[in-house]
């Protein structure tokens, strides 16, 4: 079902691509105000969200509505909990893959902590890490961001908690989404090579395993120097050792320069700067039983793989090493693999956005679905921004941008953090002269002082 849509331009194209979940025109407004609330408030409070909508706003209690829009209490003929939301952008994602004109999709898979550190009622609260590394209140998430030039798409969420009734394990979470991502790209795969590129936390051979079952590639950042591979001898053999050892096999093959937020020499602190990247890779033989972590026997499977060591000069970080199935035989296929991984940092401007500047960490609703929903519609508010955000050639995207503080340069882009502020600005205007034009309806005019800070005339009866 189609409602009439009152937004014009992206937004209103853009929001009305979620309609066919949505059953009744009431649920449909309270929908489009709740993602034009989170751009333009910058959070996920359901009080800050409705104050930001002249619909809300003008509501008895705003807020409530919201919260029981969420906890899915008005919406009996819609089906928009975070599951139907995220289906519906991981189709809105697919179908800006399908335009892609190169052949290949980078998968970015990452788990990412919603972290509360002053909750105590909200539902199925477990640990994890601050910043600091201290244990605190909150939940975890796993997400998959899709990336080709000029296209980037998310094709899987889903928060998750170790002590809600349902969950199984961590691992049986990424498996999850693996298999639903796969599934969702079966019909780009004909022309469209897929990588997964994983951090230190997915060096698990279950996880290579899934993903080499599909018939996909991984690029993957190595955490366990001590897990045992069989590695070149120098003799034209091969002997068995662990990572660790087997990077004194390892050829130089690139030097490249990239920019990182690092500290060279002696710098005090670390600033972002362009660095020389050194690369060395190596063939290695990985050995694994083909049903670990699952039922049942398996067999067991040979694997040749790469290492590719990349040491980032003059600085005090240690070197990367990143295990992949692609061959690293020359500097060009070096210097891809070490592109690949840079990308995957593109998962981390995307969460850190995410939490900025829709505020998915500030969710405060008590029931667990409702948080999933919540975090699921900051998504959907973080989609339109990323749509937003393809091109300069929109003329709104430039008046945006330059809402948002950016000055024009050639050599700079405006970034989706500039954008989201211009957004914001934008919506505050319209709220503002939505909420003034209802009050002037109320009570004639506006308060003298009010109408002289904004310039206009007082009422004629107050001269």
């Amino acid at each position: 079902m189609v409602w009439e849509n009152s937004w014009q331009g992206p937004f209103g194209e853009y929001v009305g691509y979620f309609d066919c979940l949505i059953g009744d025109r009431r649920s449909a407004v309270t929908f489009r105000e709740i993602v034009r609330g989170i751009i333009a408030a910058g959070s996920a409070i359901c009080q800050r969200i409705a104050a930001q909508s002249a619909v809300l706003m003008r509501a008895k209690d705003g807020a409530q509505r919201v919260i029981r829009f969420v906890r899915q209490e008005s919406t009996q003929r819609s089906r928009v909990d975070a599951e139907a939301l995220v289906a519906r952008l991981r189709e809105r994602g697919l179908a800006q893959l399908s335009e892609a004109e190169n052949g290949e999709v980078w998968l970015i898979l990452d788990l990412c902590d919603l972290r509360k550190p002053y909750a105590r009622r909200m539902e199925a609260l477990m640990k994890v890490r601050d910043l600091k590394g201290d244990l605190v209140p909150g939940y975890r998430t796993v997400n998959v961001l899709a990336v080709t030039p000029g296209r980037r798409g998310l094709l899987y969420h889903r928060l998750f908690s170790s002590t809600a009734e349902e969950f199984v394990s961590e691992p049986a979470e990424v498996q999850r989404a693996l298999g639903t991502t796969s599934a969702a790209l079966a019909g780009l795969k004909e022309r469209l090579v897929v990588s997964w590129i994983v951090d230190r936390g997915l060096d698990d051979v279950a996880v290579w395993r899934s993903i080499w079952e599909q018939g996909e590639h991984v690029v993957c950042r190595v955490q366990h120097t001590e897990r045992r591979v069989a590695y070149p001898d120098g003799a034209g053999g091969w002997q068995v050792g662990t990572i660790e050892q087997a990077r004194g096999s390892l050829e130089r093959m690139a030097v490249a320069r990239t920019r990182l937020e690092v500290r060279v020499g002696a710098q005090r602190r670390p600033k972002r700067q362009e660095v020389t990247v050194e690369l060395r890779a190596g063939p290695v033989r990985l050995s694994y039983e083909s049903h670990v972590r699952r039922e049942g026997c398996g067999e067991m499977v040979e694997k040749t793989l790469w290492l590719v060591e990349a040491r980032l000069m003059k600085t005090d970080l240690a070197p990367w090493l990143l295990l992949t199935d692609w061959p690293v035989t020359d500097a060009a296929s070096a210097l891809r693999i070490f592109q690949m991984y840079r990308q995957r940092w593109a998962v981390e401007d995307s969460f850190k956005f995410t939490k900025e500047c829709v505020g998915w960490e500030q969710v405060q609703l008590l029931d667990l679905e409702a948080v999933r929903t919540m975090v699921a519609l900051a998504w959907v508010a973080a989609g339109f921004l990323y749509e937003l955000g393809v091109t300069l050639e929109w003329p709104e995207v430039e008046l945006l941008a330059r809402l948002g503080g950016w000055a024009a340069r050639a050599d700079c882009r405006p970034g989706k953090t500039v954008i989201a502020r211009g957004l914001q600005r934008l919506f505050d205007l319209s709220t503002t002269q939505a909420f003034l034009d209802a009050y002037r309806a109320e009570h004639g005019a506006l308060p003298p002082r009010i109408a002289a800070l904004l310039g206009q005339p007082p009422p004629t009866h107050q001269l």
